[in-house]
């Protein structure tokens, strides 16, 4: 049986885990010990590690025929350490993962003014978040490269799910853009998320980059709408540019200032799969459903 390694255990990760559990043994890193007992319950073994800490991941070397590399770059700076630090340890060993899944993020696309596009479209991130998730996708390319590993990197919008929903936002009333002004966002559901990234474990093309999105085409704002409908709330004020800049945090505006519509063909094309909610109002239906309430 072979071994895989999940590195970055949040939401995505422990719901991938079941289907991995019954062909794998799955190992998971862990930096906080309080959530070993729901990993364990899930099925994956913990190994703990902390990625900022590159000492404590010496027991990584060998261990992995596959890895799911999940964990999120730092909060600062313009690179990743903690991917560096992961492929480091890794490399230590002759026995190296042969393939890898990486989860990064649209925004390395940076703002494309609302133009639909697909992989092919060069990486222009603008916000250091972005430039972050760029340094890893290069990173793991070229390790990839160097010891012969075939890896698939996702890039994921929005993720959303029954309780990754911005309802409180929409509690507390506030605002989005003008219809005018609005940019266009993109969006899968977690449980898409986790679905796709087992899948590219197999079929994902060596060093190839998908769109990890569904076939919603909606601003931001419409999407604001559609959830405030479908659970009976107030729907958010609509204000200009200049104005919203005065009641939110700079990294809620900061998810404001890119606009694209992005292309899922390749996704569908060499993965070969089909979305379990295709559309937000499929998720958005079923998050009604998990919760037991009726459609506003």
């Amino acid at each position: 049986m072979k071994n895989v390694l999940i590195v970055g255990c949040g939401d995505v990760a422990r719901r991938a885990i079941p289907w991995l559990v019954r062909r794998f043994r799955v190992f998971a890193l862990v930096r906080d010990p309080s959530t070993a007992a729901t990993l364990r319950a899930l099925g994956a073994r913990p190994l703990f590690g902390d990625l900022d800490q590159p000492r404590s991941l010496a027991r990584l070397a060998g261990m992995a025929d596959m890895l799911l590399h999940f964990a999120p770059p730092p909060g600062e700076g313009l690179a990743d350490p903690r991917t560096a630090h992961l492929l480091a340890a890794l490399a230590r060993r002759r026995s190296i993962p042969q393939r890898i899944v990486y989860i990064s993020t649209t925004g390395v696309y940076g703002d494309c003014a609302g133009q639909r596009i697909d992989e092919t479209h060069p990486r222009q991130a603008r916000t250091p978040r972005a430039r972050r998730r760029v340094d890893a996708e290069n990173r793991l390319r070229a390790f990839g490269r160097r010891h012969g590993v075939r890896l698939g990197v996702l890039r994921a919008p929005g993720i959303y799910a029954a309780d990754r929903l911005p309802l409180e936002r929409l509690r507390r009333g506030d605002p989005v853009l003008l219809a005018g002004e609005d940019v266009h966002t993109n969006h899968i559901h977690a449980e898409d998320l986790a679905w796709l990234a087992c899948v590219a474990l197999f079929r994902a093309r060596g060093g190839r980059a998908y769109n990890a999105v569904d076939d919603t085409h909606m601003k931001m704002g419409d999407y604001f709408d559609l959830v405030a409908d479908t659970f009976g709330l107030v729907r958010p004020p609509r204000l200009p540019r200049a104005q919203i800049a005065e009641r939110l945090s700079p990294a809620t505006l900061s998810f404001m200032s890119e606009s694209r519509v992005l292309s899922n063909q390749r996704l569908r094309r060499e993965l070969r799969t089909h979305l379990r909610h295709p559309s937000v109002r499929d998720g958005l239906r079923a998050a009604l459903a998990d919760a037991g309430l009726p459609a506003a």
